[in-house]
């Protein structure tokens, strides 16, 4: 199995020219940046997309619908309800998948499905806004990859582990940041997602021998959204400490986690 890092959160897996992806976006505007991240490797013929909660960050219908094969499912967490100040950050997302004629599947955290050559597992995860999410541990070709979206550090590393088994790569988010909307007030000092030593400490607990950093670097608006100082080097520097190979992978880049250099 080959496995390559997209754009922000984003990953693409493949094993024997079949491709799965997870928080595939290409329009970097919701992250206040013209850039246009990676698509899918084989647009029209990628199995199945996994959406790690409905922020536009990490859901962009438009490039999940040039991605997917015909029929292929998308699996997402459930929707958010509540008032209009609960939805501000899922009803873009929300709106665009129906506007494109997506459809989504709602699993809940230990609910499993197959596609193609792969098994998915849900597992919980928790945002920093209050936002549904789920993690997702993907098994494919002997390998379980496990991507944590924009998850907080949590207890449930541990039961991840127990229910789908020890993972070999962990996806991570490193970037740490503090967030103040007006729609969430008074805000919240602490960072809504994980520090990158947070982020070094959940590799081990999920069994991974290489962790690849991802949500960082491209977003910092001030006094919105404030990223953590050095996270890359942070990271790596605490998951050396851990025994955890840290991959940082530009976006774009595949590599195959069988010959990564081990620390």
């Amino acid at each position: 199995m080959r496995l390559r890092r997209l754009g922000w959160a984003g990953a693409e897996l493949e094993h024997a020219g079949r491709t799965l992806v997870i928080d595939l976006i290409e329009d970097a505007s919701p992250l206040y940046s013209n850039e246009r991240f990676p698509a899918a490797s084989r647009p029209g013929e990628t199995v199945a997309a996994l959406v790690t909660h409905l922020h536009t960050d990490h859901a962009d219908p438009v490039a999940i619908r040039k991605a997917l094969a015909p029929g292929a499912p998308v699996y997402r967490p459930e929707p958010v309800t509540g008032p209009d100040d609960d939805l501000k950050w899922t009803c873009a997302a929300e709106e665009s998948f129906r506007e494109h004629g997506v459809a989504t599947e709602v699993l809940r955290p230990w609910e499993e499905r197959g596609a193609g050559p792969f098994r998915i597992g849900a597992g919980p995860s928790l945002d920093g806004l209050g936002d549904p999410q789920l993690s997702w541990v993907v098994e494919c070709d002997g390998l379980r990859v496990f991507h944590g979206g924009d998850t907080i550090f949590h207890g449930h590393w541990w039961s991840i582990a127990r229910r789908f088994g020890p993972v070999d790569i962990a996806f991570v988010p490193i970037n740490g940041p503090v967030v103040e909307l007006p729609h969430l007030q008074p805000p919240s000092p602490f960072h809504a997602a994980m520090l990158p030593e947070e982020a070094a400490v959940a590799a081990p607990v999920l069994g991974a021998r290489i962790a690849v950093p991802i949500h960082y670097g491209t977003l910092n608006k001030p006094p919105i959204y404030v990223e953590t100082p050095r996270a890359v080097e942070r990271f790596e520097r605490r998951a050396r400490e851990l025994g955890i190979t840290p991959l940082v992978v530009p976006h774009g880049e595949w590599f195959d986690p069988s010959v990564a250099p081990v620390h």
